[in-house]
């Protein structure tokens, strides 16, 4: 049985850290769009040289870009055992249009980590890449606050299991707290 899974939680969460190390323990793929976008802008492909203008401004890449990404990675065949997500979906549009393109494959858990806002920007100002400002960091929480945090009433009420871990704590207490969730 495959695990298809969503992780969200605000920038600076430590998403992509859990990420990664629940999809080598589940032997899942991480789709993270953010990755996907990053290889873009850095490989200089037309999609890269798009989502670089946009990022750099700290806004969210089209929906129609990163549905489209999306899309083509879950057809590989190692997403046929089941995949993580990982900074998709971001906005209820974008939740719509994955239930439609992952056909059968329904999300089997949702799970949602939390840290304070206070905590958030202290790690991405510590983080020091050149597009954390503290301009860039506050429109990033405010961008997830209007568009990512109300898909989490969006799967509530589709029936789909959401949880909630503190993401406050070493890696691996994070990561104990993510597997107790998804076991329960």
């Amino acid at each position: 049985m495959g695990r298809h899974l969503l992780l969200l939680g605000p920038p600076g969460s430590g998403k992509g850290t859990q990420a990664d190390l629940l999809c080598k323990a589940l032997g899942i793929p991480h789709v993270s769009t953010g990755v996907m976008l990053r290889d873009h802008v850095a490989r200089g492909t037309d999609l890269g040289k798009q989502a670089k203008v946009i990022m750099d401004a700290g806004d969210l890449v089209s929906d129609e870009i990163v549905v489209g990404m999306v899309e083509e990675r879950l057809t590989e065949p190692d997403a046929a055992c089941g995949f993580l997500l990982d900074g998709f979906p971001r906005s209820r549009p974008q939740a719509e249009a994955l239930d439609r393109v992952a056909g059968g494959a329904m999300l089997d858990a949702v799970v949602v980590i939390e840290v304070a806002e206070a905590e958030l920007v202290r790690r991405a100002l510590a983080r020091g890449r050149s597009d954390d400002t503290e301009e860039t960091v506050a429109n990033r929480l405010a961008v997830y606050r209007s568009q990512t945090e109300p898909l989490i009433a969006y799967y509530r009420e589709s029936g789909r299991p959401v949880a909630t871990v503190d993401g406050v704590g070493e890696i691996l207490e994070v990561l104990s707290r993510i597997v107790t969730v998804l076991a329960s």
